[in-house]
Formats: C-alpha cells, sequence, structure tokens
C-alpha cells in the first residue's frame, strides 16, 4: 500500500474465518482439520512500538520484535523519481507516525 508516496507493507489482521473459528462460531463441518483451535490466539502487537533504520527503509517493530512495516526511500534523486519513492527524511517521518498509533489510538498492552 501507498502512504503518502512511500511503499508500506503491513501485517495482515486474522481474517474472518480465523476470529468465528476462535470464537467457536462455525460448525464442525466448516472447520479446517489441519488447524488446532486451542494452539491459535488472536494477534496483538504490543505498543511501544519503535522504528528501525536499515539501508534503504525503515521498519517499524513491536515491542514484542514483530515486524509490522517496511517504509522505503531512496536517496538518490534518479532513482527515486524511477521507483517513486520518498526521500529518506519524507520515509522517516511516516515510520515515526505510524510508530505513535498504539499510542494516539489509546491501546495498551494486554
Amino acid at each position: 500500500m501507498r502512504v503518502g508516496g512511500a511503499l508500506v507493507f503491513m501485517v495482515p489482521a486474522p481474517d474472518r474465518f480465523s476470529e468465528r473459528l476462535l470464537q467457536g462460531g462455525l460448525s464442525d463441518s466448516k472447520k479446517r482439520t489441519d488447524i488446532v483451535v486451542s494452539s491459535l490466539a488472536p494477534r496483538r502487537f504490543p505498543p511501544p512500538w519503535s522504528v528501525e533504520e536499515l539501508e534503504a527503509c525503515f521498519v517499524i517493530r513491536d515491542s514484542d520484535g514483530q515486524k509490522l512495516a517496511y517504509v522505503y526511500f531512496e536517496e538518490e534523486p534518479g532513482r527515486r523519481a524511477a521507483a517513486k519513492l520518498m526521500t529518506r527524511d519524507e520515509a522517516r517521518r511516516i515510520a515515526a507516525n505510524v510508530a505513535k498509533l498504539p499510542e494516539l489510538l489509546g491501546t495498551s498492552r494486554g
């Protein structure tokens, strides 16, 4: 997905099937036989989230170290224009704002 010209990859949330399966809302005939219901747990991304800079991107991680998003950048103007990427500073600002989401939404650990 693109956010302000940045290419951002987000970790997917659990799908409806998994949610209904966890809640016991599916009949036995619809349950997947290869999934053990007791081993499934809802995904959580505990705050605080942090930003780490790599060679060509910023990585947003939750407090458990799970990678949540990548925000790519390119410093060379010619390559940046061809790939439609942001500058390092633009990508840093986007990553910093994404990392603030749990705080802004008022989520807490647990």
